[in-house]
């Protein structure tokens, strides 16, 4: 039996300073897995990245993320460079650190049938009030998001995007200061599904916190949610994906640890064959 884990990094598994100052870490020891400009700037509890390392041995480990090819090339996960990474929310797969062009070009056509990025982009910079917004961005010329002061956020602006973005074929998710909006045709699944077919995966464990990560946790076959996430607050669940008792760089830590066990329960089944990895219902949960 060949597993695959796809996991979502910012605030899943991985934390920032200003993560662990909101959701504490109690006095667990950390370690660095990102540098930014020179300062370290994410990081896990040292038990979850000793887990993680180990993972790397036993399981096809694959980050999955919105983070775009060049973010995410600033993260060092433990165990090394794998093989496979998944970034810009699925619209680039990358092969042993490069993106694979095929993939591009699909994802290109896939995501004509939405509404066009510059309508987006251009709307967003409208909504985006300035006394309240940072910044308003596009990443990968393939989605948009606004790093935005929550405390001033008028209370129904995210309902109000989630709406107009759902008629043009985005989704929009809040994610700690950022709002994307994305559409509903970028998906990681879709992006682990091309990995699990190239590797011959036969099962799949995923872990998420955002409503970006509906998608891949409906079409993994077994997966864990970050309870102080976007996605347990807005009540979505499914049959077969817990919730971690613990919030912020802790509940990574049992994410990890999440991932250990299945796979050992998995190896002490035997050798029957599981069945393959869920097609996502959704994109948007």
């Amino acid at each position: 039996m060949t597993t695959l884990i796809a996991t979502d990094l910012d605030q899943t598994l991985i934390y920032s300073r200003r993560a662990i100052a909101r959701w504490g870490g109690g006095s667990a020891a950390i370690a660095a897995v990102e540098q930014y400009q020179g300062v370290d700037s994410s990081f896990m509890t040292a038990i979850a990245a000793a887990t993680m390392a180990e993972l790397t041995e036993q399981a096809t480990v694959v980050a999955t993320t919105t983070r775009t090819p060049e973010q995410l090339a600033r993260v060092r996960l433990p165990g090394g460079p794998t093989a496979f990474a998944v970034a810009a929310n699925g619209g680039v797969l990358l092969v042993d650190g490069v993106p694979d062009v095929d993939w591009g070009r699909a994802v290109a056509e896939r995501v004509t049938a939405g509404a066009p990025v510059a309508e987006v982009l251009a709307h967003a910079q409208d909504t985006c009030r300035p006394e309240w917004t940072k910044l308003v961005r596009t990443a990968s010329d393939l989605f948009c998001y606004a790093v935005l002061d929550r405390a001033g956020l008028p209370d129904t602006f995210v309902a109000d995007e989630a709406a107009w973005a759902a008629e043009r074929g985005w989704q929009v998710s809040l994610q700690g200061r950022k709002l994307y909006w994305v559409p509903t045709s970028l998906t990681k699944s879709a992006a682990v599904a091309e990995i699990v077919r190239r590797t011959g995966s036969d099962r799949v464990l995923a872990a998420g916190d955002s409503l970006l990560d509906a998608d891949l946790l409906l079409a993994a076959n077994a997966g864990i949610a970050a309870r102080h996430g976007e996605l347990v607050a807005s009540g979505w669940s499914a049959p077969h994906i817990e919730v971690t008792a613990a919030d912020g760089i802790v509940a990574g830590e049992e994410i990890a640890a999440w991932f250990a066990a299945s796979l050992s329960a998995a190896s002490r089944r035997g050798p029957d064959r599981p069945a393959p990895p869920r097609r996502a219902r959704t994109a948007a949960g």
